[in-house]
C-alpha cells in the first residue's frame, strides 16, 4: 500500500484517540518525541493515521502501562526500526525492568514501615503537639531506613 493509499484510508487524530484511549495531546506529544512517525496530511492539513500508527501507538501505550520509561521505549523502538531487536534483547530489557520494579517495591515497603512507625506515635488527639510533625523535623536515621 502506498503512502497516498494509506492516507486515503487513514483516520484522523480523534479517531485514533478513540480507538486507543490515548489523549489527543499525548498523541501529539509522542509525535514530537519521535515515538510516532509524522502522518501524511490531507489537502486541508488534517493528519491521517494508518494501521501502522495505531499499532505503534498501542506498543507505546502498553509499554507505558508496564512502567517502561520514555527513554526505554525510545531505545526499544529504535532497535525495532533498525531491525536489530531480538527476542533475547527484549528478554534482557524486561528482566532489567523487573529488577527496577523490585527495587521500587522495596523502597516503597521501607517508606511504608517508616510512616507507619511515625503514625503509631500519634495519639490522634486535639492537642497542638504532634509527634508526626516532630518526627519530620528530626534528621532521618539513614541506616535504619535503608
Amino acid at each position: 500500500m502506498t503512502a497516498s493509499q494509506k492516507a486515503e484510508s487513514g483516520m484522523q487524530i480523534g479517531q485514533l484517540s478513540k480507538k486507543t484511549g490515548c489523549n489527543i495531546e499525548t498523541i501529539r506529544y509522542y509525535e514530537k518525541r519521535g515515538l510516532l512517525p509524522s502522518p501524511p496530511r490531507t489537502a486541508g492539513g488534517y493528519r491521517l493515521y494508518d494501521s501502522d500508527h495505531l499499532k505503534r501507538l498501542t506498543f507505546v501505550m502498553r509499554s507505558r502501562d508496564l512502567g517502561f520509561s520514555m527513554a526505554e521505549i525510545e531505545k526499544l523502538l529504535s532497535l525495532v526500526d533498525e531491525h536489530q531487536l531480538t527476542c533475547h534483547d527484549m528478554h534482557q530489557q524486561t528482566l532489567a525492568h523487573v529488577g527496577d520494579i523490585q527495587s521500587k517495591i522495596a523502597d516503597l515497603k521501607r517508606l511504608e514501615r517508616v510512616l507507619t512507625e511515625i503514625a503509631s506515635k500519634c495519639s490522634d488527639g486535639t492537642v497542638p503537639e504532634c509527634p508526626i510533625i516532630d518526627a519530620l523535623y528530626e534528621p532521618l536515621d539513614r541506616e535504619s531506613f535503608l
